[in-house]
């Protein structure tokens, strides 16, 4: 995705903290009916674990990450531009050194 901004949607004015306040999002409505979040993870000496109950791709904005996703034993690198995807019913682990900027494009 390259555009740098959502036009036309509705965003959920209340936040969703996790671990802590380690990751901080907003739900973004589209007029389509789909969602999104928008959010930051901020660097944590231990891997965040997210599970996921719909397909979600996350887009990395900024910074770089490191992630597991499911079962495997074999950890990723992700740097802004890039994306993962996650299946629904499972899933990941995230960790990061840096702040950093993503959208989670829930895909269920």
């Amino acid at each position: 995705m390259s555009s740098t901004q959502f036009d036309h949607v509705t965003v959920i004015k209340k936040s969703n903290v996790y671990f802590g306040g380690a990751c901080i999002s907003h739900t973004v409505q589209f007029e389509d009916g789909t969602k999104k979040t928008l959010g930051v993870i901020l660097p944590t000496e231990q891997a965040l674990t997210f599970e996921t109950h719909v397909p979600e791709r996350m887009e990395i904005i900024s910074g770089e990450c490191r992630v597991t996703i499911a079962d495997s034993n074999e950890s990723e690198l992700f740097r802004a531009g890039q994306s993962f995807y996650v299946p629904g019913n499972s899933l990941f682990k995230i960790e990061t050194d840096e702040v950093l900027d993503y959208v989670c494009h829930l895909e269920g």
